[in-house]
């Protein structure tokens, strides 16, 4: 190799290195085009987004306190998770349906089991967490010792305002402005990062958790605008005047992470385009499109009817 060859292959080395950056440039999350869509919503919206390649983050309301909603199901599988590291439950420990006071909930499939049938707290962390299931997701609150215990973890993980208000001494004020739980678009997002990188509790309990993140029912907001190709792990909440979903997403060129949570809307119709839902997906379109520019897959607009 002569002397010219060495002197021009370095550079066409660097020049490589840089058009493969440009091809998959993270930076600058685009905040305006969120900031544009929070703005313009009929409610009070948050939103926190994270490039887990890069650490870059991009916020809009992200520390005001919202209701979770059912994204409280993350912080009491949390909980349930530290008793079995503990030793005081079992992941595969059968409990009896009683129904309980403290975990009465009608109109799911664990509330129609008849008094005295089994089953296994895998299988309630299971339904809570992918079809959402009430009864048992009260259940495993109980289980847990009440949202007292589970508030005493998210403060231990430095959550200062993820909280289960409901069915809680000392939280009725909290109940009444923001229902079952309260969290930050932030802490939400800082919680299941933690997850992610095996941080809660121990890494293979995160695992596990992660795991069950990723087999969720709801796939028709923020999912929907993902290929299914690709894996997500998410939570999902819904009340009349607040929508929420907590996202991460292990891309084909890098993993990301979004959480998006609405409150006092106008819009409280239970529909599909609901205002809130409608956000969500936008949020989680324009950060697809930022984070995999190459990708050439879109929804498929049939899939509706799967909805």
């Amino acid at each position: 190799m002569t002397l010219r060859y060495l002197f021009i292959l370095p550079i066409l080395i660097i020049l490589m290195i840089a058009c493969t950056q440009d091809q998959h440039d993270r930076s600058e999350i685009p905040l305006g085009e969120i900031s544009s869509l929070v703005e313009s919503f009929n409610g009070v919206a948050g939103v926190y987004v994270k490039d887990l390649e890069t650490g870059t983050v991009a916020e809009v309301n992200a520390d005001t306190v919202f209701p979770t909603a059912s994204m409280v199901k993350v912080p009491i599988m949390v909980k349930i998770f530290d008793l079995i590291e503990k030793g005081e439950l079992g992941y595969r420990d059968d409990v009896e349906y009683g129904p309980e006071p403290e975990y009465e909930y009608s109109g799911d499939i664990i509330a129609y089991l008849e008094p005295g049938t089994e089953i296994s707290i895998a299988q309630l962390i299971h339904l809570m967490m992918s079809v959402s299931n009430n009864t048992g997701s009260l259940w495993l609150q109980h289980l847990a010792g009440s949202g007292t215990a589970i508030n005493e973890k998210m403060a231990e993980l430095g959550l200062e305002n993820t909280r289960v208000n409901s069915r809680t001494d000392g939280r009725s004020d909290a109940f009444s402005q923001y229902g079952w739980g309260q969290t930050t678009p932030k802490e939400m997002a800082t919680l299941v990062e933690g997850i992610y990188r095996g941080e809660i509790v121990s890494p293979h309990a995160s695992e596990q958790m992660y795991r069950i993140m990723t087999r969720n029912y709801w796939d028709h907001e923020a999912m929907s605008i993902i290929p299914p190709t690709v894996q997500v792990a998410s939570k999902n909440g819904s009340v009349r005047q607040s929508k929420s979903e907590v996202v991460l997403v292990n891309g084909p060129s890098g993993d990301y992470l979004f959480s998006v949570v609405t409150k006092n809307q106008e819009d409280t119709r239970n529909e599909y385009d609901n205002e809130g839902w409608v956000l969500i997906r936008e949020v989680s379109r324009i950060l697809y499109d930022h984070f995999e520019p190459d990708s050439d897959w879109t929804p498929d607009e049939e899939r509706e009817q799967y909805w």
